[in-house]
C-alpha cells in the first residue's frame, strides 16, 4: 500500500510539472490508468488525509487535491447506485475524522484555501450518494460539530465549520435545485430523480434544522459585528473580518435554499427584520448577498395569488427600496465624478430586486382572477413605478437596465389595455408615461465626458446597444399615446436646435441627441406619409409635375420643420466630430426633404464639402462621408441646378486622386498580395462612391451636350493618364503597385460611367445620348490594359465590373468592343471566375441585344462544352456543391437569356448546330433532377421557349420553320421526360418547391399545345396519354382544358389534378 501511494503521489507531482519533459507524458498515462481500478479510491483518500510527523497534512496542496478530483470521479459514477457498507463507513470515518482535526481543531486549509471550495464540492458528492439510504443523519452529525467544543474558551459557533457548512449547502443546492447547473450537463432520467428525490428528503427530515442552523449562526455573526464595530476585541479587525465572512456566506446560504425549501420556513418575524438590517449593513459584500435573497424570496413561485401578495405585503419591499434608492442616489451625487464600482454594483443589485418585484406584481394585476387581488397588486405597482424611473435615469448603464424587463412588461400591458379600448388614457398611466418619455430621452444622450470617436469599440457598441433598447421603449409609448412621443421628441428637438442658432452655447451631447431625434424621427412618426409628403402637406401632385411644382408654398409637416431647422441652425459647423457626422447621416437619410425646401440644399452641400467632411484630415470620416455625399447627390439630384453641379465637381476634384495600399502579408506571392489588397477594405471602396457622384454630376449638364463632354473628359482625362503611366510601369509580375493602380483606376471609371443613367431601350424621341465618344475612349483605353494585363485576375474582375457599367450607359455604342473584350477575358480563365463571367455576358445581351450575336455565336460552343466538362465532375465537399450549384444556375439563366432575346439562332448555326443535341441532352438530364427543383424549372423554362421559336409552323405558304423537325423532339423526349418527373417518387406535392417546378412543367405543356396547335391536341389525346393508360374521356378534357384555358387556369387546374392523381395512387 505505502509503495502504491507513493508511486501515486510521485506521478501526480510529475504530471503537474511540464518541465520533467522525460517523464511528464509517462505520469500521465500511468495516472490515467491507474484510475481505471476500482479501488483507487483508497490511495486517493489516503493522499488527501495523511498527516505528517508535525501534525499537518503530508502531501502538498496539488497531490491532495488531484486526489479530491480522483475521490470526485469515483463518487459522482456512483452517485445512482448505493455504496457497499464497507466503503461507505471508510469513507465516513475518514471525512469526519478529518473535518474535526482540519476545520474544528485545525487551520482550515490556511495554506491552501482553493482545497476548502474543492472538499466541499467532494463532501457534496458523497451526501448524494448516501443521504437517502445509508446516512439520514447527515446534517445532524454535522450540526454537532459546529459547536465549540467544551474543552476551549470559544463562545460562539466555529467559524472554519460555519463556513464549510455554507460552502456544503450551497453546493446541495447547486446540485439538485440550481437549474443553470443543471441544463449545463446533460440530462438523465435518473440523476432527474435522484435529484428529486434528495430534495424531497431534505424537506421532510432537515429542511428546519438546515434553516435555524443557518440563521442561527448569521444572527451569532451579526452580534459579534456589532460588537467589534465598537472596539469589544483585542484584535478586532481579523475578528471582524472573520465574522463579516461568516455572514456573507450564511446569507448567500440561505439564499440559495430559499427556493426549494417551505416558504413559512424562510419568511418569519424574525429573518425579516434581520434581512433588512443586513440590506443597510456597512459590509458591501453582505448588502449584495442579502440583495440576491430577497431577489429569490420575492421570485419563489407560489400556487395561491394570494399568498404571492401576502408574501409581498409581509416584505413590504416597495418602501424599502423607495428609501433605499433615494439614499444611494444621494451617496452617489455626492461622490460626484469619483466612482465606487462597489456602490455602484449595489445600487445594481437593488435595482434587480425592484424589477422582479414589480414583475412578480405584474403577474398578479394581469393574471389573477381575483377583482380583489388585482386591485391590491396594481396599488402596490404604482408605488414602486417611480422607483423604477429613478434606477432607470442611473447613469450607469448596468444599473439602468436592469428595470428593463419589468418597464417592458408594463409597456405590453398598457398595449394590450390601449387596444382593447377606445378609453382615453388614464392620468396616472399618462403621467408615468410622460416621465419615462422624459427619462428615455435623457438616456439617449451620449455621456459627456465620452468621445465616440476615441472610445474603446466594445463600449461604442453597448451604448448603441442601449439606445436601441430605449428606443423599443419609445416605440412601445409611441403605440399608447402617439401625440405624446412625437410632441416630446419634436419640441425637445426644436428647442434645442433653435438655441443653438440664438447663440446659445450646448453640450456636445445635448446638440447631439437634437440632431439624432431628426435622424430617428421619421422611424418614431408612423403616421407620417411617403416621399415628400412626408415633409410637407401638399396636394397629390402627378409624378411628371413634381418637378415643376414649387412646393415652398406648402407648410412643412413637424418631420419637416424639424430637418427646417436642422439646416438653418448652422448646427453643422459644431466643434464636435460625433455631432457633424449624426448631421450628415440625418440629411442624407432624408433626401426627399430637399426636394420640398430646395434652399437647404446649398447650406448642406457646403457643409459636406468642409474640413469637417469631404476634405475631413481623419480618413474615417472622410470614407464614411464619401458615401452619404453621393447619396445625397443621386437622391437629389433633379433639384441641383447645372450651375452647382460643375460647383461641386471643381469642390471634390482634389479628392479623385487615387491612393494604392498594400496589405501586410508574410512572404506573399504577387497575386496573393493583388487579391488581398481588393479584397482587404480601404479607404478606396468609399472613393468609389465619390467618382460615382462625380458621374452624376456630370450628367445633369446632359442638356448641354458639348460642356458635359468637356466635363466628362476632365474627370476621366487625370485618370485615362495616370491609367497610361501605371500601364507602362507594370513590366511584370512583381509591379504590384503599378497592377493595383490600374485595377482601381478600371474601377473609379466604371464608377463614373454608373452615375449616368441607364441607357433607355428603346430610345425615346429627343433623347440626348450622354457623351459617348468619352465612353468609348474610355473603354478602349480600358480595352489595352486588359490586353497586356489579363493575366492578372484583378485586372479582369475590374474590367467585367467597368465595362458592365459602361454597357448600361452606353447601350450598343461600344458593341464594336466586345469580341475584343470577351477573347481576352477569355484568355486567362480561373473557374471561380465563371459566374461572373456568365453574368457579364447576360447584361450584355440585355444591353446590346442583336449586336451580341456574332460574340455569342463564337462564344456559346466553347462556353457550354466548358460548363458540361465542370458540373460532370465529382463534387467533393461542401464549397465544391454550393460552386457546382451556382454554376449551373447561372449557366442556365444564361441559356434562357439568349433564348428570350432572340437570339436564339446561335445554338443552330453552322458553327454550334453540331454541338446541339449534346445541350438538349444536358437541358433533359437537369430537368429530370429532383435533387434542384430550381434548375429543373430553369430547364423547363429553356426547353418551353426553344419550343415557342423552333417548332412553330411556318407562318404563310412558302416560309420554313426555324428549326425543321423540333417537334419531333419536343414530341419524343421533352413530354415523356416531363410526365416521368410528375411521376417520380422524389417529387413531392407537398414541397413548395416541387409545385413551382410542377407549375413550369404546366406552362411547358400549354406552350407545345398553343404553339403546335390541333396537331399537339392530336398527339396528347391519340397517342401520348393513352400510352400512359389514360382514360379516353380524360385525355380530351386535359388536351381541351391545355388548349382553352389561360396560363394561370391552366396551372391550378394542372396542379389539382397532379396532387388528386397522386393522392389517389
Amino acid at each position: 500500500m505505502d509503495q502504491d501511494l507513493n508511486q501515486f503521489v510521485q506521478a501526480i507531482l510529475i504530471a503537474s510539472d511540464p518541465q520533467q519533459s522525460s517523464l511528464h507524458q509517462q505520469a500521465l498515462e500511468y495516472l490515467s490508468a491507474i484510475q481505471q481500478n476500482s479501488t483507487i479510491w483508497r490511495l486517493a483518500l489516503a493522499v488527501f488525509v495523511e498527516t505528517g510527523p508535525n501534525g499537518g497534512r503530508k502531501h502538498p496542496p496539488q497531490v491532495r487535491f488531484f486526489a479530491l478530483r480522483v475521490l470526485d470521479d469515483f463518487l459522482d459514477n456512483r452517485s445512482l447506485e448505493p455504496l457497499d457498507d464497507n466503503v461507505f463507513s471508510t469513507l465516513r470515518q475518514s471525512l469526519l475524522n478529518y473535518i474535526q482535526s482540519e476545520y474544528l481543531y485545525g487551520p482550515a486549509e490556511a495554506d491552501a484555501s482553493f482545497l476548502r471550495n474543492k472538499f466541499a464540492h467532494t463532501l457534496t458528492l458523497f451526501f448524494l450518494c448516501t443521504y437517502i439510504d445509508k446516512w439520514p443523519t447527515f446534517f445532524t452529525d454535522f450540526f454537532a460539530l459546529i459547536h465549540p467544543p467544551e474543552s476551549t474558551s470559544q463562545t460562539t459557533f466555529n467559524p472554519h465549520v460555519s463556513l464549510l457548512l455554507f460552502h456544503l449547502i450551497l453546493e446541495i443546492s447547486g446540485e439538485v435545485a440550481d437549474q443553470i447547473i443543471k441544463s449545463a450537463r446533460q440530462f438523465t432520467a435518473e440523476r432527474h430523480a435522484r435529484d428529486t428525490h434528495v430534495r424531497d428528503a431534505v424537506r421532510e427530515r432537515d429542511a428546519p434544522r438546515i434553516n435555524e442552523a443557518v440563521l442561527t449562526i448569521v444572527a451569532d455573526g451579526v452580534e459579534r459585528m456589532a460588537q467589534l464595530r465598537k472596539g469589544n476585541a483585542p484584535s478586532p479587525e481579523r475578528e471582524l473580518d472573520s465574522a463579516i465572512e461568516v455572514v456573507d456566506w450564511g446569507i448567500r446560504t440561505f439564499a440559495s435554499y430559499v427556493g426549494w425549501i417551505d416558504i413559512n420556513l424562510t419568511v418569519t418575524r424574525d429573518t425579516v427584520p434581520l434581512l433588512f438590517t443586513l440590506l443597510s449593513d456597512i459590509s458591501l459584500p453582505i448588502r449584495l448577498a442579502t440583495c440576491s435573497a430577497l431577489t429569490r424570496i420575492v421570485a419563489k413561485g407560489l400556487k395561491e395569488p394570494g399568498d404571492k401578495l401576502q408574501l409581498i405585503k409581509v416584505l413590504s419591499l416597495g418602501q424599502v427600496l423607495e428609501a433605499l434608492e433615494e439614499k444611494t442616489r444621494s451617496e452617489q451625487k455626492s461622490r460626484g465624478s469619483d466612482t465606487d464600482e462597489g456602490e455602484e454594483s449595489y445600487r445594481e443589485a437593488l435595482g434587480k430586486l425592484l424589477n422582479v418585484l414589480g414583475l412578480e406584481l405584474c403577474k398578479l394585476t394581469d393574471e389573477c382572477p381575483d377583482e380583489n387581488i388585482r386591485s391590491e397588486a396594481l396599488q402596490l405597482l404604482l408605488q414602486v413605478l417611480p422607483v423604477m424611473l429613478h434606477f432607470m435615469a442611473d447613469e450607469y448603464d448596468d444599473t439602468c437596465s436592469t428595470v428593463f424587463p419589468l418597464l417592458q412588461t408594463i409597456l405590453l400591458s398598457y398595449k394590450r389595455q390601449r387596444k382593447s379600448s377606445t378609453d382615453p388614457l388614464d392620468s396616472t398611466k399618462r403621467s408615468f408615461l410622460s416621465s419615462l418619455l422624459s427619462v428615455v430621452l435623457e438616456k439617449l444622450k451620449w455621456d459627456e465626458e465620452s468621445d465616440p470617436e476615441d472610445m474603446d469599440e466594445d463600449d461604442k457598441i453597448a451604448f448603441e446597444d442601449l439606445r436601441r433598447d430605449l428606443r423599443t421603449f419609445m416605440d412601445s409609448t409611441l403605440i399608447i399615446d402617439p401625440d405624446l412621443v412625437t410632441d416630446s421628441v419634436r419640441t425637445l428637438a426644436l428647442n434645442t436646435l433653435t438655441a443653438y442658432k440664438n447663440g446659445a452655447v450646448l453640450k456636445w451631447n445635448d446638440a447631439e441627441l437634437a440632431v439624432y431625434l431628426v435622424y430617428i424621427f421619421g422611424e418614431i412618426n408612423k403616421a407620417g406619409g411617403k416621399g415628400r409628403a412626408a415633409f410637407c402637406q401638399a396636394p397629390a401632385v402627378q409624378r411628371d409635375k413634381r418637378k415643376e411644382t414649387d412646393y415652398s408654398e406648402y407648410p412643412l409637416t413637424s418631420h419637416g420643420e424639424m430637418l427646417y431647422a436642422l439646416v438653418q441652425s448652422g448646427i453643422s459647423a459644431y466643434p464636435h466630430k460625433t455631432v457633424v457626422m449624426q448631421f450628415f447621416e440625418t440629411v442624407a437619410r432624408y433626401g426627399d426633404f430637399f426636394k420640398v425646401r430646395r434652399e437647404c440644399i446649398m447650406p448642406t452641400l457646403r457643409s459636406m464639402l468642409g474640413t469637417q467632411g469631404l476634405h475631413s484630415p481623419e480618413s474615417s470620416i472622410r470614407s464614411r462621408v464619401y458615401y452619404l455625399f453621393y447619396r445625397f447627390v443621386r437622391e437629389d439630384r433633379n433639384e441641383i441646378t447645372p450651375e452647382v453641379a460643375v460647383l461641386l465637381l471643381d469642390n471634390i476634384r482634389d479628392l479623385l486622386i487615387i491612393q494604392v495600399e498594400l496589405p501586410e502579408l508574410e512572404n506573399p506571392e504577387p497575386q496573393d498580395i493583388l487579391q488581398e489588397a481588393v479584397t482587404a477594405s480601404t479607404i478606396f471602396d468609399s472613393q468609389l462612391y465619390l467618382f460615382e457622384a462625380a458621374g452624376t454630376l456630370v450628367s445633369l449638364l446632359h442638356r448641354a451636350p458639348e460642356q458635359a463632354a468637356a466635363l466628362l473628359l476632365s474627370v476621366v482625362r487625370p485618370l485615362l493618364d495616370e491609367l497610361s503611366v501605371s500601364l507602362q510601369a507594370a513590366k511584370g509580375p512583381e509591379d504590384v503597385l503599378a497592377i493595383l493602380k490600374v485595377h482601381h483606376i478600371i474601377m473609379a471609371l466604371g464608377n463614373v460611367a454608373k452615375g449616368f443613367p441607364e441607357y433607355p431601350s428603346p430610345v425615346p424621341e429627343g433623347y440626348i445620348a450622354p457623351p459617348l465618344d468619352v465612353f468609348r475612349e474610355v473603354g478602349q483605353a480600358i480595352l489595352v490594359c486588359l490586353e497586356s494585363l489579363n493575366v492578372f485576375r484583378v485586372v479582369r474582375d475590374a474590367t467585367r465590373f467597368a465595362f458592365a457599367r459602361i454597357l448600361a450607359t452606353t447601350g450598343s455604342t461600344v458593341a464594336q468592343l466586345i469580341p475584343t473584350l470577351m477573347a481576352n477575358l477569355l484568355a486567362h480563365f480561373e473557374p471561380t471566375e465563371l459566374i461572373d463571367f456568365m453574368n457579364f455576358i447576360g447584361l450584355s445581351i440585355h444591353k446590346l441585344q442583336e449586336d451580341m450575336s456574332d460574340v455569342l455565336d463564337q462564344l456559346v460552343g466553347p462556353l457550354s462544352a466548358h460548363i458540361n466538362g465542370i458540373l460532370a465532375q465529382p463534387v467533393t465537399g461542401t464549397d465544391d456543391q454550393v460552386t457546382h450549384v451556382d454554376t449551373k444556375r447561372a449557366y442556365l439563366a444564361l441559356l434562357n437569356s439568349i433564348v428570350s432575346s432572340k437570339l436564339h439562332t446561335v445554338f443552330i448555326s453552322d458553327r454550334n448546330k453540331g454541338q446541339l443535341e449534346n445541350l438538349l441532352g444536358s437541358m433533359l438530364r437537369l430537368a429530370e433532377d429532383p435533387s434542384d427543383p430550381s434548375s429543373e424549372k430553369a430547364a423547363f423554362q429553356f426547353l418551353g421557349r426553344c419550343a415557342t421559336v423552333w417548332a412553330e409552323p411556318p407562318k404563310a405558304p412558302g416560309d420554313q420553320q426555324v428549326f425543321p423537325g423540333f417537334e419531333r423532339f419536343v414530341y419524343e423526349r421533352v413530354v415523356p421526360t416531363a410526365f416521368a418527373v410528375l411521376s417520380s417518387p422524389q417529387f413531392n406535392i407537398k414541397d413548395g418547391q416541387i409545385v413551382v417546378v410542377l407549375q413550369e412543367i404546366a406552362n411547358f405543356l400549354q406552350t407545345v399545345s398553343k404553339t403546335r396547335g390541333q396537331e399537339a391536341f392530336d398527339f396528347f389525346v391519340s397517342v401520348f396519354l393513352p400510352s400512359q393508360n389514360w382514360p379516353p374521356a380524360t385525355s380530351v378534357e386535359f388536351a381541351t382544358k391545355m388548349r382553352e384555358l389561360d396560363p394561370k387556369a391552366f396551372r391550378k387546374y394542372f396542379t389539382d389534378f397532379v396532387r388528386a392523381s397522386r393522392a389517389g395512387s
